[in-house]
């Protein structure tokens, strides 16, 4: 049975330790304690609680309650003067004692060799709070693991959400998140070749509300990994089963959150890998599958969703932003009568043709921030790389190959974000994208995840054995064999899950009007009508509310990745949303 672990909101009086050593009964008095091996806070007192023959009769919970001296047969007597001297009856002891002896059976749990003692490059004097890192076997056979890291909450991690978050791609690790968006650090470049990024408290990671986990999925992501190359052969089904297996998994390591509410969330293509994977919780939750998750809802950002919804959005987009002029927006309105993503005749094509013409050489991602060119590709892709030569030809950014991929890995060609079949790789989306590839720097990240000395700390297999973190991978053949997630919206916010889905209005990948479209189309009442909401007095975007708990917000002047854009804004929606409040 896994050592208990606790959290006590309160000062304390008495200390009781789980089969630990007099060594460690004197602990210091914090508002909240992460008593390693099982300690629970009661006081100074040399208490201790294990499963030796009982010199006390045991409490409940079948936990023996004794004293540190040797002779155990007098442990009552200074467990009365303990008690007298906190200005307690041993009555009242002992009533406490048998609280907390039943409470041992489902404390706050850690699986040996999961927490992170050290965080190379951060050189605060302590985390905020816990982190834990490893591995869950999704299948045994194959020897399919998934990589995940816990940022325990800052605040109460014993009553706080929980949260798994989800970078899309397919193929893209949420390290992304975890380094860019709302981890607990902000990361700086190390400043000489070969350093070490450094590492500096975040004031607006998520952590500050909740507890989060950053899952690597599928295999062949980030850390994640398989013995099976077979398994690098997967898609949105495959993708959501396992990561509903490592959840059930995971929670039997960590059987003390099973309490908190949890929920789903993720962005760009993990607006596949959300819905699906509540979906399949769902399902166990109804089926009875144990453990029991206490899921409570999903976020999605900047998502795809739907191929018709998402394509046809990018028009109104790049016109409401005045990127196309009204000549040429009415002109593709009147070729293609709305359906822009599937033109079906030439002079649609060709009306299209003018409009991509126009923003080709804008950032998808954010209209307003650079993009990057330079005459050549050859000096910063491996001329061995499984690109195709085609993308090795393309006019080229002037950073390295890893600030081409952290924005590859989640671009979609334009007018088609989800499609049926195949994805293709980030590469070939490269290729497929308009007008050259818009880029940001993830040197920091892959400086970092690629050191020895990182690896060991978050308890990662070595580069050696699994080879270099990527920010998103080619090894993946993926296919999108889920269909439309409208289905999935329906399905789950019909059922009374809580739905957040938001958007970072200057984003051209996955335009908001999409998003705002599709939400609308599921046919809920209006609740909260379109308004503006507020950080700091300020506008930071607008939302409108519907029945059933679905809620759609934008965010002013952020891009695909909303947190790193408006990490102070993303904090605030995320919190309020979470909290059950209005944005």
């Amino acid at each position: 049975m896994p050592r208990p672990r606790v959290h006590t909101g309160r000062p304390a009086c008495f200390a009781v330790n789980v089969g630990t050593s007099p060594a460690h009964a004197f602990l210091p008095r914090h508002h909240i304690l992460h008593a390693s091996a099982g300690q629970f806070l009661l006081s100074r007192a040399q208490l201790y609680i294990d499963t030796a023959p009982p010199a006390v009769p045991a409490g409940p919970g079948g936990h023996t309650l004794r004293s540190s001296s040797a002779d155990r047969a007098r442990a009552l007597p200074p467990l009365q003067a303990a008690a007298m001297a906190c200005g307690h009856s041993a009555s009242a002891l002992l009533l406490l004692l048998a609280v907390v002896a039943s409470s041992a059976c489902c404390g706050r749990a850690t699986p040996a060799g999961a927490l992170v003692t050290r965080v190379p490059g951060f050189g605060g004097a302590r985390l905020p709070s816990k982190h834990y890192a490893g591995y869950v076997t999704v299948d045994e056979a194959h020897g399919r693991r998934l990589f995940y890291y816990l940022v325990e909450s800052e605040r109460d991690p014993a009553g706080d959400p929980l949260v798994l978050w989800l970078n899309g791609g397919p193929g893209c690790s949420s390290f992304d998140g975890f380094v860019y968006e709302h981890g607990p650090f902000n990361f700086e470049s190390g400043g000489s070749a070969g350093s070490l990024p450094k590492l500096h408290l975040n004031p607006y990671s998520w952590s500050k509300v909740s507890s989060v986990i950053y899952l690597d999925s599928p295999a062949g992501v980030g850390l994640s990994y398989s013995k099976n190359a077979s398994d690098y052969e997967t898609g949105d089904l495959k993708t959501a089963a396992d990561s509903h297996t490592f959840l059930l998994k995971w929670f039997q390591l960590y059987p003390e959150f099973l309490k908190n509410p949890f929920y789903i969330a993720g962005e760009s293509y993990a607006g596949v890998y959300v819905p699906t994977l509540s979906h399949e919780v769902v399902k166990g939750i109804r089926e009875g599958v144990k453990p029991t998750i206490n899921f409570k809802g999903y976020m999605v950002g900047n998502g795809v969703c739907d191929t018709a919804f998402d394509g046809n959005a990018l028009v109104p987009f790049a016109h409401g932003m005045s990127l196309i002029s009204e000549e040429i927006y009415k002109e593709a309105n009147t070729a293609c009568q709305g359906n822009y993503w599937n033109g079906s005749t030439d002079r649609c094509e060709e009306a299209l043709s003018r409009v991509d013409a126009e923003i080709e050489g804008l950032n998808i991602y954010d209209i307003l921030e650079p993009c990057y060119h330079s005459t050549s590709i050859k000096e910063v892709i491996p001329q061995k790389s499984r690109a195709p030569q085609s993308f090795k030809d393309l006019g080229a950014t002037a950073k390295p190959l890893p600030v081409r991929t952290r924005m590859l890995g989640r671009a979609w060609p334009l007018r088609a974000p989800v499609r049926d079949g195949r994805v293709p790789s980030w590469q070939e989306l490269a290729v497929a994208a308009a007008g050259g590839v818009p880029c940001m720097s993830d040197e920091v990240a892959t400086a970092w995840l690629n050191s020895d000395n990182v690896r060991s700390a978050i308890h990662a297999e070595p580069v050696s054995s699994i080879g270099p973190w990527l920010i998103c991978t080619d090894k993946l053949n993926f296919r999108h064999d889920a269909g439309s997630m409208i289905s999935y919206h329906k399905n789950l916010t019909s059922q009374g899950y809580r739905a957040l889905i938001y958007s970072g209005d200057h984003d051209m990948c996955v335009p908001y009007t999409g998003s705002e479209a599709w939400t609308a189309s599921l046919g809920y009442g209006v609740v909260d009508s379109w308004r503006p909401w507020f950080t700091n007095e300020q506008v930071s975007g607008y939302t409108q509310g519907y029945e059933k708990g679905l809620t759609f917000a934008t965010i002013k002047g952020a891009g695909h990745t909303v947190p790193e854009y408006k990490p102070q804004e993303a904090l605030a929606f995320y919190s309020r949303w979470l909290a059950g409040s209005k944005l």
